[in-house]
Formats: C-alpha cells, structure tokens, sequence
C-alpha cells in the first residue's frame, strides 16, 4: 500500500495521481482507452487498469459518472474540457 503525506490524505476521494489525472482528462474529452495508451505511452490494459483505480477512488459505476464527479469536487476544471468547434452547428437550425 501506498503511503501518501497526510496534507494529500485529508480527502482522500480528491487524491489523483498526475497519471491518474491526465488519463481522467482525457476520457473527460472522450477518448477511447486505445487513444488515451497512445497519448500516454501506456498499454491499453493500463490504461483500463487505471481507469479503474480512478473510478474506485472517486466512488464512480463508470467513466463518464468518474467525470461527474471530479468536476463536482473541483479535481477536475471546465478547462479541462475542450468543446470540438462546431459541436452545436446546425441544433438551432432544425428545431
């Protein structure tokens, strides 16, 4: 088991590793767990390894819901989130 300095403990639910923590970003920008080994330099068992972890540390069913809830607890920001340009175009023209 992994010992971490108190001050990093106080919460434990918000301690994400760098690793962990970039991996979690960039399944916040919906990457594959293939494109998010490959953005890393991990394997795809890994990442899905990793991934796991993440969702056990933040109390999360899945991926997406893991992503709920580190922007609920400030572990991840909005700008950590990039908006594809043109995600909306073309919604408000067929309603």
């Amino acid at each position: 088991m992994r010992v971490h300095p108190r001050a990093l403990t106080a919460e434990p639910r918000t301690f994400l590793t760098t690793r962990e923590k970039a991996a979690l970003v960039l399944a916040a920008n919906g990457k594959t767990n293939a494109a998010i080994a490959r953005a890393l330099g991990l394997g795809e068992e890994t990442v899905k390894s990793r991934m796991q972890v993440i969702r056990r540390k933040l109390r999360a069913q899945d991926r997406t819901q893991a992503v709920a809830v580190a922007l609920a607890l400030g572990v991840l920001s909005l700008e950590d989130i990039v908006v594809p340009v043109g995600a909306n175009r073309g919604y408000r023209d067929s309603v």
